[in-house]
């Protein structure tokens, strides 16, 4: 009987010696602190005029990303849905020198879109949203931030589907410098309809409040909260 306790004991004592050395060599879950951040330019019509603001919005993020962040700017075009509207993209590095020519060469890329760009046709922003998620996703990013320099008026080229769900789990977007066309002006219910519109395709996806507008560019800090 005294033999079945003690080998009762040994068997509890080896037990919990297993279970504090699993708890111990487990490793704990690295936390990604790493922003991503898509900005999309519309360069439709007349709103091509308005990139010299987005221009300063690129300035302002250039100084705010940190180190092992990634950013991406494309163009907003007739169809959207393509690497090659890409304008320029980076992952800063962790050294200070190199990061700063970094950001060097992304601002001197910018400002020669900014000065030779022609207007397009159409506006595919849905396509360029869909551009924005397969990267952001592909650079696994902790915190991915979609951003749409437009007037937020969709315009596609015949044959162009886009009414489906994009897949933004995760992500959150920011309209920026949306601008009143003049039917809105004549009719401010447009405007809130298409805006309205866009919050639902956005939150249908990513959840609430995952949806932002941001026309007063004195306020660029809550683009990166």
């Amino acid at each position: 009987m005294k033999k079945l306790k003690l080998s009762s004991i040994v068997c509890c004592i080896v037990a919990a010696s297993f279970i504090v050395l699993a708890g111990c060599s487990g490793k704990k879950e690295e936390v990604n602190y790493t922003k991503g951040v898509y900005m999309l330019l519309d360069t439709s019509g007349t709103y091509t005029l308005e990139l010299k603001k987005a221009q300063g919005i690129i300035n302002y993020l250039l100084g705010s990303l940190n180190p092992a962040d990634s950013f991406a700017v494309a163009r907003i075009d007739s169809g959207s849905f393509s690497e090659k509207d890409i304008i320029h993209k980076v992952t800063f590095d962790s050294r200070p020198s190199v990061a700063t020519n970094q950001k060097r060469v992304f601002a001197q890329k910018i400002e020669e879109f900014v000065n030779t760009v022609e207007s397009a046709p159409f506006t595919d922003i849905s396509g360029g949203m869909l551009q924005a998620v397969e990267w952001l996703n592909e650079i696994n990013a902790g915190k991915k931030i979609i951003l749409i320099f437009s007037d937020m008026e969709e315009e596609l080229a015949k044959g162009h589907k886009r009414d489906f769900q994009i897949p933004l789990q995760g992500f959150k977007v920011v309209a920026l410098n949306v601008t009143k066309l003049r039917a809105d002006i004549q009719d401010p219910t447009i405007y809130l309809d298409r805006m309205n519109g866009w919050k639902m395709k956005v939150e249908d996806s990513a959840g609430k409040d995952s949806f932002l507008v941001i026309n007063d560019l004195e306020r660029l800090e809550a683009i990166l909260e």
